[in-house]
């Protein structure tokens, strides 16, 4: 009798244990992200004498991202970000806003060391950057090509919610301004950028057709 129980105490316990990681795997097909943080413009991408903060709020960060196996997937975001002039250089306030299409790659298996609830995402991707001065400077907008890659640190707060914190860097393929007098309150350079977030799952199952 109790090795009939013990029997069907471990296939209840394996049946749960394959539910629970199925349930883990469906929810993570389609996710949204949002997050919140700052960002860090390089000083190289303004023209003399203009000088941004090192350090600048808010950078907005929305995502939809898609899984098309439990380590590969895609997602297509949207960042906005602002930076404004450091001490004793000439006033600007600069909006930075882009959409990139990135690979994403779920790298936790090669982190087993971590906490079982944490999770570790590559990005990597192109876009394309906006840039629009605003105040006296309103007329110096610009855009170019750009490329973002990045690195995601999830923890599970459910089977369907993570918190995360995401560090980007966003490569700006932009020209010279000529003339320079074009550069006044605008940027033409890279982007690092930090946030805080949750990621929430919209819909399960990597396999279903």
């Amino acid at each position: 009798m109790l090795s009939t129980i013990k029997h069907y105490c471990i296939i209840l316990m394996t049946v749960f244990a394959v539910s629970t990681a199925s349930a883990q795997l469906e929810t993570s097909k389609w996710k949204a992200l949002i997050s919140v943080g700052i960002n860090s413009p390089s000083q190289e991408g303004l023209v003399t004498p203009f000088e941004a903060n090192t350090i600048n709020f808010p950078t907005i960060n929305l995502g939809l991202q898609r899984m098309f196996t439990p380590q590969l997937g895609a997602k297509l975001d949207f960042g906005y970000n602002r930076f404004a002039n450091a001490d004793d250089t000439p006033e600007f306030k600069t909006n930075y806003t882009r959409i990139n299409l990135q690979f994403v790659y779920d790298g936790t298996r090669f982190f087993s060391f971590l906490p079982i609830d944490t999770g570790v995402v590559f990005h990597i991707g192109p876009g394309y950057s906006m840039i629009k001065p605003l105040g006296d400077y309103g007329d110096n907008k610009t855009s170019f090509l750009n490329g973002m890659a990045g690195l995601e640190f999830h923890y599970g707060l459910s089977r369907s919610v993570s918190a995360f914190i995401d560090a980007s860097y966003i490569y700006g393929f932009g020209k010279d301004f000529d003339p320079i007098t074009e550069g006044f309150g605008s940027f033409n350079g890279n982007l690092l950028t930090v946030t805080v977030g949750v990621a929430v799952s919209l819909s399960g199952c990597y396999t279903c057709n």
